[in-house]
């Protein structure tokens, strides 16, 4: 690992979000291609405030659904203890992330093709490993959801080299092979829920036993699979990739695993576009990305895979309004039906949301 590489990756978070504002402040501003294409946002986060060095609030979510894109619902998945309770029991703290995002999401959010349904769904934190707890604090997360709950997210993304060195809470090692994890995994099927799981693309093989333990519960690969891009990994890309298909095509032969293709504007993935003295535009979006989009796709069919904003994690890189088009330049060749599984109809299967009207 060269030194310019331990130098240029700071993290997920390469700028602070006042950082981050000024940075998207000089542009470039893009225009939304297909402003009436419905589309459900399924990974989405809401955190902090403005003293705080990262945040993301209602605001700033309102803001980037102004640059013109039909989102018509939103899920929001857990994140940086967003929420959390500060007293009570250790175990249901958790449970407090669900109640705040609940009480933000009392009112539909405004937009200029009309209302966009926040939170429509939620994919909560729980740790599966807690044993018989573990019951109490899913029927915690119901009970407050006001029936938006869809899922759970344990994280379980770890690496032993330069990314792992930016982890702040690092999951342990092998945390997938876990008995306990296991049987955790196993509850969440009795009470209804799909399991989101991030991790990096040397744990895939992990991740595929961890399957065959659930056969009936809906997985969701979160960004991709985690290709790592930095550090060690990055002079030997090729490798990766080829790594990184083999393990996809073999998720694949598992009938109830779903992919989120986004993710791809996260540093780690090692396109580089947060060192730019300006925002991605669409167009290298589009060129950078088109490959894995493509991979993807020719893996699990458009009925399985769903694309996502990841913000603002993936503001880092570019707008939210550059990063919609992106994935509509990418699939400009399918057919209206593909697309509309890309952008919407899977997220509405796997997350149990009626479907937008189509215009």
């Amino acid at each position: 690992m060269s030194a310019d590489d331990q130098n240029s990756y700071r993290g997920t978070m390469h700028r602070s979000t006042e950082e981050l504002l000024k940075w998207h402040a000089l542009g470039p501003k893009e225009e939304a291609l297909e402003p009436e294409l419905p589309i459900v946002d399924p990974h989405h986060h809401l955190f902090g405030d403005v003293p705080d060095s990262q945040y993301y609030r209602l605001a700033d979510l309102e803001q980037d659904l102004a640059g013109g894109h039909h989102i018509t619902k939103t899920v929001y998945v857990e994140a940086y203890g967003s929420g959390w309770r500060k007293t009570g029991p250790e175990h249901l703290r958790p449970v407090g992330e669900t109640e705040a995002i609940v009480a933000k999401a009392a009112t539909p959010l405004k937009t200029r093709h009309g209302n966009c349904e926040l939170a429509a769904g939620i994919v909560a934190h729980a740790d599966l490993t807690m044993g018989p707890a573990l019951a109490e604090v899913l029927e915690a997360h119901l009970a407050v959801a006001q029936g938006r709950l869809r899922g759970v997210r344990h994280m379980a993304a770890r690496d032993e080299g330069l990314v792992g060195r930016f982890i702040k809470e690092m999951p342990r090692k092998h945390l997938l092979q876990e008995p306990g994890f296991r049987a955790g995994l196993a509850q969440l099927k009795n009470h209804g829920l799909s399991f989101d799981v991030w991790v990096y693309h040397h744990q895939l093989e992990e991740l595929i036993a961890v399957v065959d333990s659930c056969p009936d519960t809906p997985v969701v690969l979160d960004h991709l699979g985690g290709l790592i891009g930095v550090g060690e990994y990055r002079s030997d890309r090729a490798a990766v990739l080829t790594r990184w298909k083999a393990d996809l095509r073999k998720l694949a032969e598992r009938p109830n695993v779903y992919v989120k293709l986004g993710g791809m504007g996260m540093p780690v993935c090692g396109f580089g576009f947060e060192h730019q003295p300006r925002p991605a535009t669409s167009a290298q979006l589009v060129q950078a990305w088109q490959p894995l989009i493509d991979t993807c796709i020719e893996t699990f069919g458009t009925q399985r895979c769903m694309f996502e904003s990841n913000f603002p994690v993936d503001k880092q890189s570019c707008s939210y309004t550059a990063l919609w088009n992106a994935y509509k330049l990418a699939t400009r060749t399918l057919s209206p039906d593909e697309r509309s599984d890309l952008f919407s109809r899977t997220a509405c299967k796997v997350y149990r949301l009626a479907e937008p009207n189509s215009r």
